[in-house]
């Protein structure tokens, strides 16, 4: 009876474990990678649900000529304001990148708070293809740069004869974390009428 080398069975042995940790070390960087556009899409849903919740804080404000903003994230799940119990979000949310209850607050003019970000400091997968709400994160390097900020649209006084620039868009600047962010669409200002004294070309 002839006997199989064991030298050819041992690398045999050697080559499997090495292909079925290879295949398993893809798997773990597929799921690892799947549950972080998992996490990132969470963070989008509830980030706006924040922003939607300030929204209807502010314009639930009893004196309409003086709004305010929440002072602190459990106003928004009871209105200190009202004598019953006002609800603006159903129930606070934990930051889904770091697990954790804490957020970033974005600071309003009246000292309250005017949006929220994660505190996560790792980098994003998604870095395109926001939805226009969401266009401000565009190439931004850090969870903790994803603000869902709320801030109304001011309303610029009208100039007699003044006629607004057609389509025109005024360019957004890059903001710092905990600062109040312009709105998303922000108003045309008006255009200065043209002076009447221009003369008219001969024939």
């Amino acid at each position: 009876m002839v006997k199989q080398p064991q030298g050819f069975t041992y690398i045999g042995v050697l080559f499997v474990v090495a292909m079925m940790s290879t295949g398993l070390a893809l798997i773990g960087e597929v799921w690892h990678t799947s549950n972080a556009r998992e996490k990132e899409a969470e963070l989008l849903h509830i980030g706006n649900e924040y922003r939607k919740a300030i929204e209807r804080y502010y314009l639930a404000s009893k004196d309409q000529k003086v709004r305010t903003y929440p002072k602190n994230l459990s106003d928004l799940i009871k209105d200190p304001r009202d004598a019953g119990t006002l609800r603006h979000l159903r129930r606070l949310y934990p930051d889904p990148i770091t697990g954790k209850d804490e957020w970033g607050l974005v600071k309003s003019p009246d000292g309250g708070f005017a949006g929220v970000y994660s505190l996560s400091e790792e980098a994003p997968l998604k870095a395109a293809g926001f939805a226009v709400r969401d266009a401000s994160f565009e190439g931004k390097s850090k969870y903790s740069e994803w603000q869902f900020v709320y801030a109304p649209a001011a309303t610029p006084a009208a100039t007699p004869g003044a006629t607004p620039k057609p389509g025109a868009t005024p360019g957004s600047q890059p903001q710092a974390p905990g600062s109040l962010q312009p709105p998303a669409m922000q108003p045309v200002f008006p255009t200065p009428p043209q002076s009447s004294s221009s003369s008219s070309p001969r024939p």
